[in-house]
Parts: structure tokens; C-alpha cells; sequence
């Protein structure tokens, strides 16, 4: 007769729980556990999230609807702000940009951007890896004889 355990869940407390979070322009399940709900923020990966949930000091078991307001803002400044929070530079998406030189983590939409400008830059300067985007071609290495064939055909014609 051990007690079951409920992976299911159960509100306790109707006042205080929030369904929906809006955190950083995305709207995140409230009856996820914190450190999974935050995920859905692009740029913010398993274990960055942990991390951030460490850092600010919030039991990682609990939901994120369960989360006072306090804590939100403590959690959006971690993840905002992660180099003054000592969260170490390999942890960051974004080390030593091209541009500027420095490190930092991009989230959401400016990660998108950033992307975007970083595959316009390689096309403008013509490198190997520019080229492959322009022809849209596999980029990072991979096989293109008999695999990628939608759009057309790529690798060696065969002769009649």
C-alpha cells in the first residue's frame, strides 16, 4: 500500500493560479512546470531555463501559474539579463557576434532578425556558406545525392 503518485494536474488554490502567462511577448501554459513552461519562449532552451529558474531562486518543480508576480519579474530578468546574473558566456546563443564582439543571449523576434541579417551577410561577402544559402542548397554539411529532393533535383544525372 504505497501512496500513488499523481503526474496529473490539480489546482489547490483557485485565486492565485494563472492559466496563461504572457512573459517576453509569448503567452506560456500556465499548468506546465516552470522550467518546461519557459521553453516556449524562443531562445530559451531546457537547461537555459533551469538555470535561470536556479538563479532565481524558484523551486523548479512548481507550475508556472503558480508563480507570484515577483518571481516572474525576477525570472524575465535573468533571462534578459544573463551576464549580470554570473550566468557563464558558454552558456549564451549569441557569443562573440561579428559585429559588435560581445556576448550576449537573443530571445524572440531578435533572434529571428539577427539570424536573417547574419544569412544576408554571408550571401553579401560570397562565402561557401552564403553561396549554399543564395542556391538553396544544404548548408551545414549534409549529403545531398538522395536525400532534400523536394523543390529539385540535386547530385549526379544519370545517363541513358
Amino acid at each position: 500500500d504505497q501512496p500513488v503518485k499523481m503526474s496529473s494536474f490539480v489546482p489547490t488554490e483557485k485565486g492565485d493560479f494563472q492559466y496563461i502567462l504572457r512573459l517576453l511577448n509569448t503567452n506560456i501554459d500556465g499548468k506546465k512546470k516552470v522550467a518546461y513552461a519557459l521553453t516556449a519562449i524562443k531562445g530559451v532552451g531546457r537547461r537555459y531555463a533551469n538555470l535561470c529558474c536556479k538563479k532565481a531562486e524558484i523551486d523548479v518543480r512548481k507550475r508556472a501559474g503558480e508563480l507570484s508576480i515577483e518571481e516572474q519579474e525576477r525570472v524575465i530578468s535573468i533571462i534578459q539579463n544573463p551576464m549580470d546574473h554570473k550566468i557563464p558566456t558558454w552558456f549564451l546563443n549569441r557569443q562573440k557576434d561579428p559585429v559588435t564582439g560581445k556576448d550576449g543571449h537573443l530571445l524572440a523576434n531578435v533572434l529571428d532578425n539577427q539570424f536573417r541579417e547574419d544569412r544576408d551577410r554571408t550571401k553579401k561577402i560570397r562565402t561557401h556558406r552564403g553561396l549554399r544559402h543564395y542556391w538553396g542548397l544544404r548548408v551545414k554539411g549534409q549529403h545531398t545525392v538522395s536525400t532534400g529532393r523536394r523543390g529539385r533535383t540535386v547530385g549526379v544525372a544519370k545517363r541513358k
